[in-house]
């Protein structure tokens, strides 16, 4: 078996952090050498919300044409590249024993196939963030654009979590392995194998924001204000009737910031005068809420494992949590349209629901992304669920190493950006 040792990283939706793990893999055998966290300034959150506001819809040529998108893709390279080199300095890691550096890119628009094919579009997805300059500035081989490969082939390119997950259950074992981030998604590993992935829909994507805009914090750290509100069944209403286009759609799935309407839910809040707290509650048990209709979408040849686990930083929050495991047993208030496709998902179980808080949890995100590195290394197929049932096999990604005339960089975009039907006519 193959040994190696690759450093992951994320940012993600949630724009909270740059997070990187050096984990080393022996086969699936999976150790973490050292992790490391920066949170994001304000101010650079403050530019990747614009820049994702000005490229929504855009083709490649009309991003690059934006005269403020090589300045913050720039920085926003840079940064990851300084806390590599930083991480590497602190733990005494010789770069040189680092066999590449798995590299999601930021995603600032997201139009698969699942969603495209119900309006008549193209579909696409966007990352930024390019791997050339990044093995430059960290000496390091660099292994990004996961997204592109599964997408330019029909599927939805994201979540690319299940395999990991799979990978995981060697040690871990079955069950529905279950990440909540900006966007929450799932998989369900049955013997060891991913059988079905998705994502669910928003998880801190508006608890996130309404905290930074109304109460000066970056997210509610222990659920402190979440507490002190009630849950306000209108607007749980209106989060679901919103977007109830994506809820309802049949998995697998693949969500986007965009599609939860945060603006207009911000703006339904402020036209109804709701009290703050309340509107947090509510926004948490939201998050719980629609992590569970999407376990009512499951198909029913899929058989349920009765384990649970949990990872990222969402369910650090015991509001959220509680509310799961709550409504996973028939507690917490529950929509109309619900109750019928909650109480079926309840009958599913053979035993009452077990829920784990996974320890490998905090940096899941990123080991996904060292993980699809070590595949692409070896040549290997990432095994989507859905890409396997198709009786496919694709290999992710793009490798990128040190080049020592370091120049212009024509890869800051992904592959599979709007219009790439087009680039591969005229190629």
């Amino acid at each position: 078996m193959s040994k190696y040792r690759i450093i992951g990283n994320m940012t993600g939706n949630s724009m909270d952090a740059i997070d990187l793990v050096l984990t080393e893999f022996d086969g699936d055998k999976m150790t973490d050498v050292c992790t490391f966290t920066r949170p994001y300034e304000q101010d650079m959150q403050v530019k990747i919300e614009q820049l994702r506001r000005k490229v929504f819809n855009k083709t490649r040529a009309e991003i690059e044409a934006l005269p403020e998108f090589r300045p913050v893709h720039d920085e926003y390279v840079q940064q990851i590249a300084t806390c590599i080199n930083e991480m590497c300095a602190l733990n005494g890691i010789d770069k040189k024993s680092v066999d590449a550096i798995g590299f999601h890119g930021k995603t600032l628009d997201h139009n698969p196939p699942s969603k495209a094919h119900t309006d008549g579009s193209q579909p696409y997805t966007l990352q930024i963030g390019s791997g050339q300059m990044l093995a430059d500035l960290t000496d390091i081989a660099v292994v990004y654009d996961f997204r592109s490969d599964p997408l330019m082939a029909g599927f939805d390119g994201a979540p690319l979590v299940p395999p990991h997950n799979a990978h995981i259950a060697a040690t871990e074992g079955d069950g529905i392995y279950y990440n909540g981030g900006n966007t929450s998604n799932f998989a369900v590993i049955n013997h060891g194998v991913a059988q079905i992935g998705a994502d669910a829909g928003p998880f801190n994507e508006y608890t996130d924001n309404y905290v930074r805009r109304y109460c000066g914090e970056s997210f509610d750290k222990g659920g402190i204000w979440g507490k002190k509100g009630q849950l306000n069944m209108d607007l749980l209403q209106e989060i679901f009737d919103s977007s109830r286009a994506f809820y309802e759609h049949s998995l697998p799935k693949s969500g986007d910031p965009a599609y939860y309407h945060k603006e207009h839910i911000f703006q339904y809040v402020e036209n109804k005068a709701l009290v703050p707290v309340d509107v947090i509650h509510t926004f948490e048990y939201a998050a719980a809420y629609i992590a569970v209709q999407a376990l009512s979408l499951i198909p029913a040849n899929v058989s349920l494992p009765h384990r649970l686990i949990l990872f990222g930083g969402g369910w650090k929050n015991p509001l959220v949590r509680e509310s799961f495991a709550d409504l996973l047993i028939g507690k917490g208030e529950i929509l109309p349209e619900h109750q019928e496709s909650f109480a079926a998902l309840r009958n599913r179980f053979a035993y009452q629901p077990i829920i784990k808080l996974s320890e490998l949890g905090n940096y899941m995100e990123a080991r996904l992304f060292a993980d699809l590195a070590r595949y692409r290394l070896e040549n290997k197929a990432w095994e989507i669920p859905e890409i396997i049932e198709k009786g496919k096999t694709i290999i992710c990604g793009v490798i990128a190493k040190p080049n020592a005339e370091k120049g212009k960089y024509i890869d800051c975009i992904c592959r599979a950006a709007k219009g790439w039907q087009e680039e591969q006519k005229n190629d």
